[in-house]
């Protein structure tokens, strides 16, 4: 699995980071940063999908490996 973040897209609501900061953190100006490169760990599967799916601004998608 694989998370992908538009930044153009980021309000800087801050769910994301809320609900996961071991993928997540925030910039000095309050909009998201995805902190992990490549594969997302599988113990954070399940956060990467919550962070995506609590999103108000669908800034955040999931690619499944195949």
């Amino acid at each position: 699995m694989r998370v992908h973040l538009d930044a153009e897209k980021c309000q800087g609501h801050n769910r994301c980071y809320a609900l996961a900061s071991e993928l997540f953190d925030v910039d000095d100006y309050g909009q998201a940063m995805l902190t992990v490169e490549g594969d997302v760990p599988t113990e954070l599967h399940n956060k990467a999908r919550l962070a995506a799916s609590n999103c108000p601004e669908y800034a955040i998608t999931i690619t499944e490996n195949g």
